[in-house]
């Protein structure tokens, strides 16, 4: 098998060259070439050498499919310090992302030089982990303190215009990417520029508290997480010590950090959200049906976000809805979202112009017969969305994919309504559609292959992660949502707080305590969606008579100003004596002793809940695997990361 990186000899330029498709991830032969190569140009005439890469991307990182084994020599930081002690200048030429390891090469390089269009960032941390090799200490030697924080805290990589603002590279080319590196070689050859080491620089003068206010700040925004605090004890030791020391306490930090379970849980959910793309009897490559023109059935907050996710991503949309009044409102919701992005720095005024131009009303289903696709989103009413399907039976070209945004109701039996059952599924967006990027694809019994091929697709082009789901009572989120819901309300009646269960949920690193979910969503919404059930699918009245109580109180939630809290102007939660004395009452009533309860009982019954009823869905074949059900809560519900899921997370605290 060929060497992925080649070396030539181009006048007195000795060009390293790495292919290894698809991002030239930085395997172990591709290590290996590196310190060969560098071998080959220590011992010819070349007087400089070139780091470049072929194809899309310059070293996009680490090999994943390395992860979780014994490392091999030669170790990722024994490159970079042999490209970095080579006595002949080295120069690497970054194009598309140059990410991670990738990028700590190119740290290790003398001069850097990029493409305007590339890509350059530290994403470690988004694994649970810091730069490994060298990062945390060339990084602030070369940009400063505060800009190597922010590339390294946040994970988010920066263009090639700010990284030469930073100091982090030293040209930006418009194109010819190797022409223009050669001929900047060839200038720095003739000035006789020898090797430049980014870890004999000083690091800049800075606030001496700026650590402090670093980690202060890290231990709201990334509550909980241990990778990111890590990185600013890097960047202090670089800052404090030489670089040696620090580069000694980079690397020990690195691997209690690759030991940790943060990590684990992180490499878990990103192999997770890979997993989930693969349908299970689906063949890859299987064939697709052209999407270019949407349809959206519904303009309230729901369809408007939907019609804008479609719209941002180019497609041609007609929001319908039953009267122009009922448009009016649904079309000045997407100008708010638009104006809000813009505001925002979400989106440009021109982006955003454009994009709700895409956009158009209509209260005529006949505007509907030749779109591709119509996705139904009026409120939860299954006779009504029943009515709607028979009649985009009649409406729609034959083979338009007819999809429901229903969270909870029967695919198969909207789908029964109309003579095209094979063209039905389920597309169920999280609110707000426009941002939230999960989508559950909901596989009715006789949903198309291609159907389901194309809906998969689609979410991509949307930038959507894609679950898949069988049919059941709430899918794979919403179902085991009501389990989760029951405990919580069984352990206000055992003595537990509002305030208490949702500190300690949040404690855990969930987005937001169960209550306050329940609050925001609206307690009418539940309260409707009971009514409309069997006596026999409602459960046990001491799992949701206190949000009834609410609801007939006229406590709707955070919307009314008042549901399990009192909302303030500011919509802060208030605690409410008044909801303590109905949960007080509602356990006299069914006779339940009330008892200290804490924080970890309340955090391992609420999780139990949750894997139990994600084991049974897997068991009934609704998910295709545990990890899925990880994809759904982490991008879903506001289950942390960092935790891996709750499945993941479940099987390692033996739950």
């Amino acid at each position: 098998m060929p060497s992925p990186v080649n070396y030539t000899l181009t006048g007195d330029i000795g060009v390293i060259t790495i292919d290894h498709p698809p991002v030239n991830a930085l395997s172990l032969a591709v290590r290996q070439g590196i310190m060969d190569s560098l071998d080959a140009a220590a011992g010819d005439a070349s007087r400089a050498v070139l780091i470049i890469c072929e194809g899309r991307t310059f070293c996009a990182g680490a090999d994943i499919s390395e992860f979780g084994k014994p490392p091999e020599e030669p170790w990722l930081p024994a490159v970079v310090n042999r490209i970095e002690a080579f006595d002949k200048p080295v120069v690497a030429a970054l194009h598309g992302t140059a990410l991670g390891g990738g990028f700590e090469i190119a740290l290790g390089a003398h001069y850097r030089c990029a493409l305007a269009s590339a890509k350059i960032g530290l994403p470690e941390v988004r694994l649970g982990l810091l730069p490994g090799a060298g990062g945390t200490q060339r990084t602030p030697r070369l940009a400063g303190v505060g800009a190597a924080l922010d590339l390294m805290t946040s994970g988010v990589p920066v263009d090639a215009h700010r990284a030469l603002a930073a100091g982090l590279i030293d040209r930006v080319f418009d194109a010819d990417l190797a022409d223009a590196a050669m001929a900047w070689i060839a200038e720095l050859v003739d000035e006789d520029a020898g090797p430049r080491r980014a870890s004999e620089l000083p690091i800049a003068a800075h606030d001496g508290g700026i650590f402090d206010q670093y980690r202060a700040r890290l231990a709201k925004k990334a509550r909980g997480q241990v990778a990111p605090q890590a990185i600013v004890d890097c960047v202090e030791q670089a800052a404090m010590t030489e670089f040696a020391d620090g580069e000694a306490f980079e690397r020990e930090t690195f691997m209690k950090l690759m030991a940790g379970d943060q990590s684990a849980a992180l490499r878990h959910f990103f192999f997770a959200e890979r997993e989930a793309a693969k349908v299970e009897g689906l063949a890859r490559g299987a064939q697709t049906r052209p999407i270019e023109s949407v349809g959206i059935i519904g303009g309230g907050t729901m369809g408007g976000g939907i019609a804008m996710s479609f719209a941002n991503a180019g497609f041609a949309v007609t929001l319908v809805e039953i009267s122009d009044e009922a448009l009016d409102r649904g079309l000045s919701i997407v100008d708010r979202n638009y104006t809000g992005s813009v505001k925002r720095g979400k989106l440009s005024e021109d982006a955003a112009a454009a994009n709700r131009a895409r956009i158009a009303g209509s209260t005529d289903y006949a505007n509907l017969a030749d779109v591709d696709l119509v996705i139904e989103a009026v409120f939860e009413d299954p006779g009504l969305k029943k009515e709607i399907f028979a009649r985009l039976d009649g409406t729609c070209k034959p083979g338009a994919i007819l999809a429901t945004n229903t969270s909870y109701q029967d695919v198969d039996a909207i789908a029964a309504v109309t003579g095209r059952p094979q063209d039905v599924i389920g597309l169920h967006f999280f609110s707000p559609a426009h941002i939230m990027k999960l989508l559950e694809v909901v596989r009715g019994e006789k949903t198309a292959d291609d159907v389901l091929a194309t809906c998969m697709q689609l979410a991509k082009r949307l930038r959507k992660v894609p679950v898949v789901s069988g049919v059941c009572y709430g899918f794979i989120g919403n179902r085991m949502l009501r389990p989760y819901g029951k405990q919580v309300q069984l352990l206000l009646l055992e003595g537990a707080s509002p305030g208490q269960i949702d500190a300690a949920m949040e404690g855990f690193g969930m987005a937001m305590g169960p209550l306050r979910v329940f609050d925001l969503a609206g307690l009418d919404v539940g309260y409707k969606a009971r009514q409309a059930l069997p006596d026999e699918m409602k459960g046990d009245p001491a799992t949701y008579r206190v949000p009834e109580l609410l609801v007939e109180a006229g406590r709707l939630g955070q919307k009314s100003g008042a549901g399990f809290y009192r909302y303030d102007d500011d919509g802060k939660p208030i605690p409410d004596p008044a909801v303590d004395e109905i949960i007080e009452r509602t356990a006299q009533e069914f006779g339940i002793e009330r008892r200290e309860i804490g924080d970890d009982e309340i955090v391992e019954c609420l999780l139990r809940a949750l894997v139990d009823e994600g084991r049974k869905i897997v068991a009934e074949g609704i998910a295709q695997r545990e990890s899925d059900i990880d994809v759904v809560y982490v991008y879903g519900y506001g289950f942390p990361a960092w935790r891996g899921g709750p499945m993941h997370y479940g099987a390692a605290a033996g739950l």
